[in-house]
């Protein structure tokens, strides 16, 4: 099996919830969906098609090509399914490998001993095959194997990424809880925005938000910030198939006439990492940057574009308490200075969001690690429209 040129399953891994926007992602590339489940996109393709995949894809984890699918039902049988394998194809004999694994069996109460096993296989077909070994670790510099085991079914995939693709490679000073990169481009995509008309982020933190809409807007994805990838190890691999993918990146981009993009806080410190960041993106021209208080941001009066927000949840009974005023005043701030916009509000507190007391059009389930939160849309209508409740 030629990997670079054999069709395969490759599954796309996300966080939970993202999968609508990363599937649309794949579309937009022009691959279609096999199968999408809650936190994957399943398309069929070579290795070459995964380079395309990790260098564009702003919503994914890890780009996973398929080698092997079979059944298991013990530690036996994984390392006997995978000795025959061909890894000599795959990977150098004095190569380097690492092995990650989600195993969900009754005869495997550590993840570790799983990786082991798949360890094991490896190297004994290729000390066997070349009288060479590959080293062999935790990090995840060079080829990475990761096993799918669930119940007596288990698949054995090339993560072709390596680190995830989830962190776009620009935050250089992460701020005060950031929101990942993933999920902020998740959420800008699911919003109404047009890609033209501005986007206006107050209590913008450390700017993740704002930059995602930058990079959005003008087509940069994260591939331009990054250079080392997994695929990059294997057996077969062309470093011009990058080059080439790498140098399409640049002519993607576009100008987008009179695009506003507006990000503000309240902390002074905030506005210089966000400022860091959104240079390290390359995108610092694109934003105008503020330090005030979120109700004095300025909105464009021929806008009508959209305005943003991922204020604190508030984990403590006295933080969440003050808090209540803050939601309170947000939906103020929408009602009384932004008609005409489409408001949206990220937070996994939905007793908050009630403050808010603006009826939502949508409301779109997302996670932030382990909060289950909400992205509530409100329609800021010119005239005076409020219904209470959220």
């Amino acid at each position: 099996m030629h990997i670079f040129t054999t069709t395969s399953r490759i599954v796309i891994t996300c966080h939970k919830w993202l999968a609508p926007a990363l599937k649309q992602e794949v579309i937009d590339l022009g691959f279609e969906i096999e199968d999408i489940g809650q936190t994957s996109v399943t398309v069929l393709g070579t290795i070459k098609d995964c380079i395309r995949l990790n260098l564009h894809l702003r919503c994914g984890s890890q780009v996973m090509y398929s080698i092997k699918k079979f059944t298991c039902n013990s530690p036996d049988d994984l390392y006997n399914a995978l000795l025959p394998i061909s890894w000599d194809k795959i990977m150098a004999p004095d190569g380097y490998f690492s092995v990650t694994s989600n195993v969900s069996h009754s005869s495997i109460s550590n993840n570790l001993f799983a990786n082991l096993r798949v360890k094991d296989a490896i190297v004994d077909y290729m000390r066997n095959k070349t009288n060479q070994r590959p080293s062999t670790g935790s990090e995840l510099k060079g080829i990475v194997i990761n096993l799918f085991w669930k119940y007596d079914e288990a698949e054995v995939f090339i993560d072709t990424s390596g680190e995830t693709l989830t962190k776009h490679g620009y935050r250089k000073l992460p701020g005060k809880a950031p929101m990942l990169e993933a999920l902020a481009a998740a959420t800008i995509l699911s919003t109404k925005w047009d890609k033209k008309s501005p986007f206006i982020n107050p209590m913008c933190g450390s700017g993740t938000l704002a930059i995602e809409a930058a990079l959005i807007a003008t087509n940069r994805t994260s591939g331009l910030l990054r250079n080392a990838y997994a695929f990059m190890h294997l057996v077969g691999y062309q470093p011009e198939w990058y080059t080439t993918e790498r140098a399409l990146l640049d002519k993607e981009i576009i100008k987008v006439e009179g695009l506003k993009i507006i990000a503000t806080d309240i902390s002074p410190l905030a506005i210089d990492i966000a400022r860091t960041n959104a240079s390290a993106a390359g995108v610092s021209h694109l934003i105008d940057f503020a330090v005030c208080d979120f109700e004095r941001t300025t909105i464009p009066e021929e806008g009508k574009g959209v305005i943003m927000l991922n204020p604190e949840y508030g984990e403590r009974l006295g933080v969440e308490t003050e808090l209540e005023a803050v939601y309170a005043r947000i939906g103020d701030f929408f009602k009384n200075k932004c008609k005409g916009y489409t408001g949206y509000i990220f937070t996994g507190n939905m007793a908050l969001a009630k403050k808010i007391r603006l009826k939502t059009s949508r409301k779109i389930e997302f996670f932030n690690a382990t909060i289950d939160c909400r992205l509530m849309e409100f329609e800021l209508y010119e005239g005076t429209k409020r219904v209470l409740g959220a």
